[in-house]
């Protein structure tokens, strides 16, 4: 047979998406759209991958779910569109989810007295006006009685608390009621410019996270869908890993801490994408670890994974703290 044509994966992809190169650096972040392209030359990238410290059909919940089923408020507010992912994986964990809208609390048709967890969604309250979660933030610091309500919660030691995406931006939006987040970024709009929906790889870093407890160590890919992703710290960013706050990373593929795009969608620092206090119960993450807790939500996974992913680990964690 006669040799027609060769040339590598590389270059052909290169030459396939050059003109879409060149209309992303036009619009967006030229250098965020350099970085994507060169990757493209990266013939050592192995991809998507795990790497895990625990195992993936472990089921640490499982001596608990014939026992009590303590109550989580999947909290939402005008605009965020998550909760229903949120509470069907809390629900499989063993909680009792329960839809609680931010206007049940300012009301007092609910109080936060009543719930062991407390779940804030990923969406766009209030369209963003504000700022990314800056709008539900304030919506609980100037009413009195929602203030109480949440000062109260975050006070108790039988408490514990995750805020993904919107909710991630609005809790680090009322860090200043809540003991040990001190070190709890701003989050701003993504260096890339533009709103990004992709999978990314995280590695799960040394914290006292009740939700990350036994996962350490490990990388796996996650959902994330943000355009305000960015932390900012207010010092150095150093500091907030020198205090075990940073929880969760962006890594490359070959498991590197990263700020390079698109493996860092956003540009934070060191890659970092999760906090928690300093006792570990209240955590916020930009990734959506709700939207692929089941096997059949992910784009890509082992083949081994049967009908729960890596991310239901973190939903079991809450319930075997709470036990």
């Amino acid at each position: 047979d006669e040799l027609i044509y060769s040339a590598s994966r590389a270059q052909l992809q290169r030459v396939w998406s050059e003109v879409s190169y060149r209309m992303q650096a036009l619009r967006d972040n030229p250098d965020c759209a350099k970085q994507q392209f060169d990757r493209i030359a990266d013939d050592n990238d192995i991809g998507l991958h795990t790497k895990l410290s625990f195992d993936v059909h472990n089921d640490v919940a499982a001596p608990f779910i014939a026992l009590t089923r303590p109550k989580i408020a999947i909290l939402r507010e005008q605009g965020v569109n998550g909760h229903v992912e949120m509470a069907a994986a809390f629900d499989r964990a063993g909680f009792t989810s329960v839809d609680v809208h931010i206007s049940d609390i300012i009301h007092g048709r609910v109080s936060l007295h009543d719930f062991t967890g407390l779940a804030a969604c990923g969406g766009f309250s209030y369209g963003d006006v504000l700022g990314a979660g800056g709008g539900w933030a304030k919506s609980i610091l100037f009413n009195a009685r929602a203030r109480d309500e949440f000062s109260a919660f975050f006070q108790r030691t039988d408490t514990f608390g995750l805020g993904v995406c919107n909710g991630c931006q609005m809790m680090s939006g009322l860090k200043d009621i809540i003991t040990g987040a001190d070190h709890w970024p701003r989050f701003m709009r993504n260096t890339s410019e533009q709103f990004e929906a992709r999978v990314a790889m995280v590695e799960v870093q040394k914290s006292p996270s009740i939700l990350f407890a036994g996962m350490e160590g490990s990388r796996m890919p996650v959902s994330i869908a943000h355009g305000e992703g960015r932390a900012v710290f207010s010092g150095d960013p150093q500091a907030a890993f020198d205090a075990q706050a940073v929880a969760l990373c962006y890594v490359d593929n070959y498991g590197a801490l990263t700020t390079a795009f698109p493996a860092n969608p956003n540009g934070s620092p060191f890659g970092i994408t999760g906090l928690t206090t300093t006792d570990g119960r209240f955590t916020i993450m930009m990734p959506h670890p709700e939207r692929c807790f089941r096997t059949v939500q992910n784009s890509w996974h082992p083949d081994d994974w049967r009908e729960y992913g890596v991310w239901m680990r973190l939903f079991r964690n809450a319930r075997v703290w709470t036990q």
